[in-house]
């Protein structure tokens, strides 16, 4: 039997407007990246898109805001989101990434029809501080915690590449694991020249090996996604993340980067043998 692997899209409905100083991150206005801000997409448009996103076989869409986290605003922009597309599309699995967010918030885009919450802790509690000093490690962790607190599916992982120590990997890995998610995205530092982060300093067969290390933590029944920098690390054998354990990808474009056509992705994973999953790991 062929591995199936789960596919997300994700939308950036509102873009470049953060205020935080996260240096591995376009979307802070202190950085002046050239890349595309605006703020609340319409709702209509992102309904369209997520029908696009389901029709190239997406179960996973995300909804993601740039910002430190939620307001009353967002939170009530979120919740419309998704009982629009809950209303419009079946079967689709909406998670919802908008930073820090507390209990309350959480319950209401649950009751709203989220259902994960991503908040990626993205690296080690220690190299944290060296790149943001804007806001804490712990309050990420914090958040993740409200997120399993409210019976949310946690989705919750990091960026590796950039600059940080092998031992600053091993930490990363074992603060996700300690949360025990449901999905874990891994990500691969994709330098841009206005970042004070110059330069990505992982290699595929390292990055091969922190995929192991979290498939073999994770355990069964679990979602293990390569997402942003995956073009530029693993084009061409993609077969080795998939190998190492992987069993879902992002697939169009990611927040402020671009990404492969979706049909070429499908392409590669019916060219692997791979089939393309119709439900959720873990979830009916």
């Amino acid at each position: 039997m062929s591995k199936e692997i789960f596919l997300c899209a994700i939308n950036n409905i509102l873009s470049g407007t953060c205020r935080e100083d996260c240096s591995f991150c376009t979307q802070s206005v202190r950085y002046h990246a050239d890349i595309e801000r605006y703020t609340y997409k319409p709702i209509e448009q992102i309904v369209k898109e997520a029908k696009l996103a389901k029709e190239a076989g997406t179960l996973g869409y995300c909804l993601v805001t740039a910002g430190k986290g939620l307001d009353d605003k967002k939170t009530e922009y979120i919740a419309k989101a998704a009982k629009n597309i809950k209303k419009e599309i079946d079967n689709i699995h909406l998670i919802a990434c908008n930073g820090t967010a507390n209990m309350e918030q959480l319950r209401y885009l649950k009751d709203s029809g989220i259902d994960s919450y991503n908040h990626n802790l993205e690296t080690s509690s220690s190299y944290y501080k060296t790149i943001c000093t804007t806001h804490s490690w712990q309050e990420r962790y914090q958040t993740c915690q409200n997120v399993k607190s409210v019976g949310l599916s946690l989705c919750t992982g990091g960026i590796f590449g950039m600059g940080e120590s092998d031992e600053d990997r091993t930490d990363l890995i074992d603060g996700i694991l300690s949360l025990q998610p449901d999905a874990v995205p891994l990500n691969f530092y994709h330098p841009n020249p206005a970042l004070p982060i110059k330069s990505r300093n992982i290699t595929q067969d390292e990055a091969v090996k922190i995929i192991s290390q979290m498939y073999k933590g994770l355990g069964e029944n679990k979602i293990l996604m390569i997402a942003g920098g995956r073009e530029l690390l693993f084009s061409g054998n993609e077969k080795a993340m998939f190998d190492a354990g992987a069993n879902a990808i992002v697939i169009g474009d990611y927040l402020t980067t671009q990404g492969d056509k979706p049909q070429s992705d499908i392409e590669m994973l019916e060219k692997l043998g791979l089939k393309i999953a119709t439900s959720c790991p873990g979830h009916n």
